[in-house]
């Protein structure tokens, strides 16, 4: 699967979302880990200077409107990111 990564700024917060993946050589553990919620998309925010903190998962399932069903992205962000859609 292509790596996604959503970025942007909305009222001086920073936004970002992306899907992880297991890296080569990852343990059954890890790799159990990323089954169901592990694998969503993961949503984090913070300000200039501040640490990304995560604020929220698609969920699994998936919502049908992506970020769209993530009430702490801006709405602003969700129009400008296409929701965004899970390429595959």
């Amino acid at each position: 699967m292509p790596h996604q990564f959503f970025y942007d700024q909305c009222g001086g917060v920073r936004y970002a979302a992306t899907r992880f993946e297991a890296t080569p050589g990852a343990t059954h553990e890890e790799l159990v880990g990323m089954q169901d919620e592990g694998s969503a998309t993961k949503y984090f925010c913070g300000t200039s200077g501040s640490s990304w903190i995560y604020i929220a998962s698609d969920g699994f399932p998936r919502g049908p409107h992506g970020c769209g069903d993530v009430p702490q992205i801006p709405e602003a962000l969700v129009a400008a990111w296409g929701n965004c859609p899970v390429v595959q």
